[in-house]
């Protein structure tokens, strides 16, 4: 069982930054493939950036694609979502996931993540 932990949210201008960590426990870090997936208030839950085990392939959504960078530290079982130039419609609560599937496989899909975090909140003043 792996437990998942986001901190770095929080309140940001349009056109700030903000980076997010999760940090995680109970199993082998470097074994899973680490999202990041956001939901707005009364939407979805979206995809928003994906990564491989080993860091060397990633996956970005359209909306964020050279703005948002999602990163990771397997010492430290940490992964990391950089966010840049921030736009009001980027406002919601991120959640980190875990998925025991590669990356070719589980892509951005909310079913192929196995384990989730809590959720951070991210708010963007226009």
């Amino acid at each position: 069982q792996v437990q998942l932990v986001e901190s770095g949210g929080g309140l940001v201008q349009a056109g700030g930054s903000l980076r997010l960590s999760c940090a995680a426990s109970g199993g082998t870090f470097s074994s899973y493939t680490m999202g990041w997936f956001r939901q707005a208030p009364g939407k979805e839950r979206f995809f928003v950036a994906a990564i491989t085990w080993n860091g060397d392939r990633t996956l970005y959504a359209d909306s964020v694609k050279g703005r948002f960078t999602i990163s990771r530290v397997n010492a430290k079982n940490t992964v990391y979502l950089q966010m840049n130039s921030l736009k009001p419609e980027d406002a919601a609560v991120y959640y980190c996931a875990a998925s025991s599937r590669s990356l070719a496989v589980a892509l951005g899909r909310i079913a192929s993540y196995d384990y989730w975090g809590q959720g951070t909140q991210v708010t963007v003043s226009s």
